[in-house]
């Protein structure tokens, strides 16, 4: 029998996008991965998707009431991780502010 520290959770770090050939994100693309000196346009990517990731929580987060526990517990942990990751001031606070975050904001 195979021993359960054997296992490891694989998830996924990027996404393609849906249309491989469009002219103008690929030229953003191009743009980016020259400004900020990426290997390839899979970092690029990896970073999208993490910042859609912490989009789609703070947009789930946003659709709970104010006074709500796990708005208040989740959102104050997503808060923590943004200003660890240097994403967001002290003082930005709030999840409007996460919402407003781009690929730019991660150099």
């Amino acid at each position: 029998m195979v021993h359960v520290s054997f296992y490891r959770n694989y998830g996924k770090t990027f996404k393609k996008p849906r249309r491989p050939y469009e002219k103008e994100r690929l030229d953003a693309e191009l743009k980016l991965v020259g400004e900020y000196g990426l290997r390839c346009k899979r970092e690029l990517w990896r970073v999208q998707y993490a910042l859609s990731r912490i989009r789609n929580a703070a947009r789930m987060l946003l659709t709970l009431e104010e006074k709500d526990p796990r708005r208040i517990f989740e959102g104050e942990a997503l808060m923590r991780r943004m200003n660890r990751y240097g994403l967001l001031d002290e003082s930005q606070n709030k999840l409007d502010y996460v919402l407003a975050l781009t690929v730019e904001n991660f150099s």
